[in-house]
């Protein structure tokens, strides 16, 4: 008994929200499977929400009502400060199916390493695409652990799974006396055609976006998306009462990513990657508890092992934070890598004040081009009124044809991350702190993303697979290296870019030649002949895009010879080199134009985009 009161003493002092831990300690330390002692193991439900940001009663908003969401925070715990770590579908996902940042397991990029749909195609590497068996996934050890396993019904992984994950789509089907792990998947923010509730007229928009009859109207439908979600999440809690289980239930929500807009999903901002999360745990406990720690939703795999009476595998990123002894997050990670055919390389470091976002290609605007993001009608009428000049300097800061390689804001007294405090003389040292902590991260997580998704699938390709490759072998050197060539690439440092084009690292030789190209730098011509021959294909590519803007556009021809490269990615960074030399490839019409038949969704992509735009030409 001396030692329980140790613990609750010790506790008292870890308050938060509005009920403090120590109510918690006593319901979990008594509470049967939490600590694997009870008569009957608990079930585990996942509600995952596409497109959706914390819009709804619960978390303040008030031109929606969404009575079962609220009620369910009031029988549970809302999080105010929840985060994903990818802002997209498929990276989030494959995260919080694995309990591991994305960017460790090599599964960064949006819709990469499948076997069919978007992505699929490149057959020569679908073995290196298979988990490692080093890694069991979150389905995976419920199911050994005789759990019945099941998910309606949207997976979208970033991987090949190994074995059967799911013994089907409705749990109903497990026998009533074992426990089951249920997924569901509902269409959030994606039902724009959700029954009308909100009114547009009186919809405020983010500063950021203008104020204009489309956008709010959108903006609506989005809210009446959530009012939809609130009835699907009712039905689901009233069925598990129904079938007596769900006060046996931990019940987890939360949504994949922020609302899809410009600067929502698929970006770092709040609006990217905060997301609601609720957590009804049995029996109610803790009812009414607010969690203004940060988490991120990784750590809900870690939480729900340890319900169910799991051993955590020390693979797993993810921490309990629903473990008494449990340490607040310092930070919290995120990252964006290649959405669809869109290569972009971001990541950011948030406290609870200030966050700090690091962008590894500031020499591309936020408005790269999209099949996905330009052909939604919100984002088209932003780029209308920025080409009729009605937006203001924050509106249009997307379209700038380059980014400050940092940002850093200051969420207190700046939640919609309007004003960059990177080059506030007062903010250094801040900056410099938020650096390092994202650069040890990084290094210390094995971050593989600012490897070249080409040089990074052979690599995968010649181990078995990428994650293991690099679980085997350190190289942190290689990721402190890679950051150092992109930042003398943003210094414009020519001397430091062509000694490291001699690196006998092929990811180094990569970015070098992209920023000697960026930069133009007039000495580098003769180097970056020799990288056209280089064994690297991806390598190969940069080089002549490179050379093109130094004006050497005979090596256009050189990129046009890479669009069918087996590998298929390096067919894409191909056709995108092309595109981003704006009309010099329209000589080679009609090799890009055969590229619209390409294995590959998102070759195909660029080429459909560059044959419409010379076809009005």
């Amino acid at each position: 008994m001396k030692t329980l009161i140790q613990i609750l003493i010790g506790l008292v002092v870890l308050g938060f929200g509005k009920k403090r831990l120590l109510l918690f300690s006593f319901s979990a330390l008594f509470a049967p499977n939490v600590w694997g002692v009870g008569l009957a193991p608990v079930n585990v439900v996942w509600i995952v929400i596409e497109d959706a940001s914390p819009h709804i009663g619960c978390y303040g908003e008030t031109l929606i009502k969404t009575p079962h969401l609220d009620r369910m925070a009031r029988e549970g715990i809302r999080c105010s400060s929840a985060f994903v770590t990818a802002p997209v579908c498929s990276s989030s996902r494959s995260a919080m199916v694995s309990g591991m940042y994305q960017t460790t397991l090599g599964v960064h990029n949006h819709r990469s390493q499948v076997s069919s749909g978007k992505g699929g195609g490149n057959v020569a590497y679908y073995d290196s695409y298979k988990v490692p068996k080093s890694v069991k996934l979150i389905p995976e050890l419920f199911r050994d652990a005789g759990y019945y396993v099941t998910n309606k019904s949207k997976t979208d992984y970033n991987f090949i799974p190994t074995s059967k994950l799911y013994h089907g789509s409705d749990w109903k089907k497990a026998p009533g006396n074992q426990p089951i792990f249920a997924q569901f998947q509902l269409k959030g923010g994606k039902n724009r055609k959700a029954q009308s509730h909100a009114d547009p007229g009186k919809v405020i928009l983010p500063p950021y976006y203008p104020d204009h009859p489309e956008l709010r109207q959108d903006w609506a439908k989005y809210l009446d998306s959530w009012v939809e979600t609130d009835k699907e999440v009712g039905r689901i809690l009233a069925d598990l009462k129904i079938a007596g289980r769900l006060d046996s239930t931990a019940v987890f929500l939360w949504t994949d990513h922020g609302v899809s807009h410009l600067r929502g999903k698929q970006f770092l901002y709040e609006e990217g990657i905060r997301v609601p999360m609720i957590i009804r745990l049995p029996g109610k406990q803790r009812a009414g508890t607010v969690r203004d720690d940060l988490i991120e939703h990784i750590d809900v795999a870690a939480c729900s092992l340890k319900l169910a009476g799991i051993r955590i595998p020390d693979n797993v990123q993810g921490r309990d934070f629903l473990a008494p002894d449990y340490k607040f997050r310092e930070f919290i990670f995120a990252g964006r890598d290649r959405c669809d055919e869109t290569v972009d390389i971001l990541r950011c470091v948030r406290d609870s004040r200030y966050k700090y976002v690091r962008n590894f290609m500031s020499h591309v605007p936020h408005t790269q081009p999209s099949q996905y993001k330009d052909g939604k009608k919100i984002v088209q009428v932003i780029r209308g009124l920025h080409k009729e000049g009605k937006l203001n300097d924050q509106q249009a800061l997307p379209f700038a044809l380059r980014r400050p390689p940092e940002e850093l804001y200051d969420l207190q007294n700046d939640p919609h991350e309007l004003v960059n405090l990177s080059i506030t003389p007062t903010h250094q040292k801040k900056l410099a702190t938020m650096r390092k902590v994202l650069y040890q991260r990084m290094t210390e997580t094995r971050d593989v993303g600012l490897i070249p998704e080409p040089i990074l699938e052979d690599v995968g390709r010649e181990a078995g697979n990428k994650y293991q490759a690099f679980l085997d072998n350190d190289h942190s050197g290689q990721t402190r290296r890679l950051i150092d060539v992109i930042t003398a690439g943003e210094v414009n440092d020519g001397a430091k870019l062509l000694e490291y084009t001699k690196s006998p690292d092929p990811s180094t030789r990569y970015w070098a030649a992209v920023w000697l190209g960026v930069n133009k730098t007039a000495d580098s011509k003769a180097t970056l002949l020799k990288l056209t021959a280089d064994p690297v294909p991806a390598i190969r590519v940069a080089a002549a895009q490179a050379l093109c803007k130094l004006g050497e556009l005979s090596q256009l021809k050189r990129l046009i010879d890479h669009i069918n490269d087996p590998n298929l990615l390096v067919g894409m960074f191909a056709l995108r080199a092309i595109e981003e030399l704006g009309d010099a490839g329209k000589v080679h019409r009609a090799d890009i134009a055969a590229a619209q038949k390409s294995k590959y969704e998102f070759s195909r992509r660029i080429a459909r985009r560059l044959t419409a735009k010379w076809r009005l030409d």
